[in-house]
């Protein structure tokens, strides 16, 4: 599609509904997606618009000018994102989210499962201004418990070290010294900080 403005005169390609299939949301599919319909509409009793799947675009400027030929009947439509789904609540915004953003969305919808669950369980702590990067850089590891991963480092750095001499090494006071300062433990995720 040819970028397109408010200002221009938009038609519908003579494809319009295997394109409208191309973008719609598969609830089964768990890919990131959002209802768009436009606040005159809304304002005007009617919630007509579509699920549309975000990971179906090349980019943000393909999305919009979709949502333009979503809405061709009104002139210069303000777009209304009236719910989302499977992606991080601080990326939804019901009146717009910027091209950053989206790439956020696109990068996350792409990530496979086990992908997704680290990332979930590092912005759950740290935020969503990070990306998938930055957690496998801080991950380390998955482990059943704080104590674990601290009996995990012990063994690291100290492995030859005599069971008479780790009798008296207080384990229990070790991982809570590490989980206060170092390190953050989440859903079995363990990462630095």
């Amino acid at each position: 599609m040819e970028n397109i403005n408010a200002s221009q005169k938009r038609v519908r390609p003579k494809d319009w509904a295997d394109v409208v299939k191309e973008h719609e949301y598969d609830y089964t599919s768990g890919n990131p997606a959002v209802y768009v319909g436009t606040y005159y509409k809304y304002n005007n009793g009617s919630l007509y618009g579509m699920w549309v799947d975000l990971t179906s675009f090349f980019d943000y400027d393909e999305f919009i000018e979709f949502c333009y030929l979503l809405h061709i009947d009104e002139e210069d439509p303000e777009f209304m994102y009236q719910d989302y789904e499977n992606f991080s609540s601080e990326w939804y915004s019901e009146s717009c989210f910027d091209e950053v953003t989206f790439d956020k969305i696109i990068e996350y919808g792409n990530m496979d499962e086990k992908d997704r669950k680290l990332f979930d369980a590092f912005t759950e702590h740290y935020g969503s201004g990070y990306t998938l990067e930055d957690a496998k850089e801080r991950f380390q590891g998955e482990w059943d418990s704080e104590e674990e991963f601290a009996e995990h480092l012990v063994d690291d750095c100290y492995g030859d070290m005599p069971e008479f001499a780790r009798r008296y090494f207080d384990m229990e006071q070790f991982a809570r010294d590490l989980f206060n300062f170092d390190y953050t433990f989440i859903d079995g995720y363990v990462f630095s900080d």
